[in-house]
């Protein structure tokens, strides 16, 4: 019988009195018989905090886009139940209580039905959405286009790219607004009765990494600085043409058998992940690594440079990704971070994130920053 490997990573984790790390299960199970493993992994509090700090955003935008969808851009409290749930309801008539900066409650005099709409405030904002979709949509179409370039065949079935849609932040007709207006670039396809979003120009230019792009940035600087020497630091960051930033939680310090190890990996070369994958051995330590790259460059063509762990999973047979992708996830924790605060797990790029601020915002987000702000609280999204 085949040993099985089941990791098991959540939120009823054993934790150590200071709550610092949780203590990771691997169970291997052979024979009947059971042999437990315990691997620590250290909380990032700062990324857990983010999944807390956007749940009120969160909701104020939704009922933003709900209200805009409605005839007269004003919404029947009677007919909320119907666009959100019974449950949700409760949460979403607190949010139009606790901000009358943003929705203005009328009617209920009469026949009139009582109904919410937005404040004249608020609906000088929302106006400026416009014009951070028309900055979005370039970026769109670039990410669209590097995210095909990244899988096997050029080519995604349709309902996975709908499924991570708003990670990447597309419009909810982006098969129209986008697909459609760029048939030099894209094109829908139905293979054995399942429809694909395909690419219809490879451009070596975009064939660049996110990754790649950071190191370039840095050589110049190290140039600049007149730093020559190329080596690791005590925090696991090596400068090199093959190395990943690393940002550890701040619980865990390496040891120097750790940070030897840590060089030797940084120092190893990879295939690019835009190559097909189909080229290299799945056993091959650069093989390996090299899925590590394909991971980094999925996350950073995300708005917020992070996803449920879930929709990541969604991909593996178009980027061969590893059959047990929490361990590799668990593995390189210097560069991601899965945390269980939310409905779901998410996995964070961890260099993308200043504490638990986002660094580098696409126009859309800083939309949602200026709305949310109306609210009079300062919300990181």
């Amino acid at each position: 019988m085949k040993r099985r490997s089941i990791i098991t990573l959540s939120s009823s984790a054993i934790r150590c009195k200071k709550s610092d790390f949780m203590v990771v299960s691997v169970r291997q199970i052979s024979n009947g018989g059971k042999r437990s493993k315990k691997k620590i992994y250290h909380r990032d509090y700062q990324l857990d905090k983010v999944m807390d700090l956007q749940k009120k955003p969160s909701l104020i935008l939704q009922l933003k886009s709900i209200i805009q969808s409605q005839n007269h851009q004003r919404l029947l409290l009677r007919d909320l139940e119907k666009e959100v749930g019974f449950v949700a309801k409760w949460n979403f008539m607190s949010i139009i209580e606790k901000y009358p900066s943003i929705f203005r409650v009328g009617g209920g005099c009469g026949k009139e039905f009582p109904f919410v709409t937005l404040t004249g405030k608020a609906e000088k904002v929302a106006r400026e959405e416009g014009e951070a979709r028309n900055l979005m949509e370039p970026i769109l179409v670039k990410n669209l286009r590097k995210l095909l370039m990244l899988s096997i065949d050029c080519r995604v079935p349709l309902e996975k790219v709908e499924f991570i849609g708003n990670e990447l932040g597309l419009p909810h007709d982006f098969k129209k607004s986008l697909i459609f207006k760029y048939p030099e670039y894209f094109s829908i396809k139905v293979i054995n009765g399942r429809a694909y979003l395909n690419l219809e120009n490879w451009d070596s230019s975009l064939a660049v990494t996110a990754r790649e792009e950071r190191f370039a940035r840095e050589r110049m600087l190290q140039s600049a600085g007149g730093q020559n020497k190329v080596r690791i630091t005590k925090d696991g960051n090596y400068l090199g043409p093959f190395a990943f930033k690393m940002c550890y939680a701040p619980g865990f310090r390496p040891n120097k058998s750790y940070l030897e190890e840590l060089e030797k990996w940084h120092k190893m070369e990879f295939p690019s992940p835009y190559l097909n994958a189909r080229r290299f051995e799945v056993a091959d330590p650069k093989t390996r690594k090299r899925v590590v790259a394909v991971l980094h460059e999925l996350l950073s063509l995300t708005m917020e440079k992070r996803m449920i762990s879930a929709k990541l999973d969604a991909f593996h047979s178009e980027y061969r990704l590893p059959s047990k992708l929490v361990l590799c996830l668990i593995k390189h924790h210097g560069i991601f971070y899965i945390t269980n605060k939310g409905a779901r797990s998410t996995v964070f790029l961890k260099e993308a994130y200043d504490g638990s601020n986002l660094v580098d915002k696409c126009p859309i987000l800083m939309f949602n920053d200026k709305f949310v702000a109306l609210s009079g609280r300062h919300v990181t999204l």
